[in-house]
């Protein structure tokens, strides 16, 4: 299987806040790449997203706005590809708001959300959150916030998944943004 997994973090409730970003490329079900950025939002910060993920205001002075790194990224976002999030709505829209703030188009590609999924394969779990998710497939999730170690958290699951239940089985979650 062939995607990108994504994961945001945010300064606070305003979509378009990403103060970082984690994309990790998956090739025949193996990881081969990976891209992190801390983000500059030029949004106010809130102390308890901060708390969460443990990024304040003074570490992203120097970073890139999300329009800065755009480019680099950009082709991994065309109808053609897969992109898979853990709560993927929640990745979308601050991909869409990003994009948008920064008055760029809007992008096309395939999503599939790590969630849903694992509602589906595995309803024996307590919840679906990635840390219980995680540890239900032994997958170390040894940074849990941090954007790079739940991107690949989420890229393992979907590994995972499709060894353990197949392709056919994960097909009917992909959506077309």
């Amino acid at each position: 299987m062939n995607f990108v997994a994504i994961d945001f973090e945010t300064a606070s409730n305003v979509r378009h806040s990403a103060v970082s970003l984690a994309l990790v490329v998956v090739r025949d079900n193996a990881i081969v790449d990976q891209f992190y950025s801390l983000l500059q939002p030029n949004v106010p910060f809130s102390p308890r997203n901060s708390q969460i993920h443990g990024i304040y205001p003074e570490d992203v002075v120097d970073a890139p706005t999300f329009a800065e790194i755009w480019p680099t990224i950009a082709a991994l976002f065309t109808e053609d590809k897969l992109v898979v999030a853990h709560n993927a709505n929640f990745d979308a829209s601050v991909l869409r708001a990003c994009l948008d703030q920064a008055g760029l188009p809007e992008a096309h590609y395939q999503l599939l959300d790590t969630v849903q999924t694992s509602r589906r394969l595995l309803p024996q779990l307590p919840n679906h959150k990635l840390n219980t998710v995680s540890a239900a497939l032994a997958i170390d999730l040894a940074h849990h916030h941090n954007a790079l170690a739940d991107a690949i958290a989420c890229a393992e699951i979907l590994i995972r998944e499709q060894q353990l239940f197949g392709d056919d089985m994960l097909k009917e979650y992909v959506r077309h943004r």
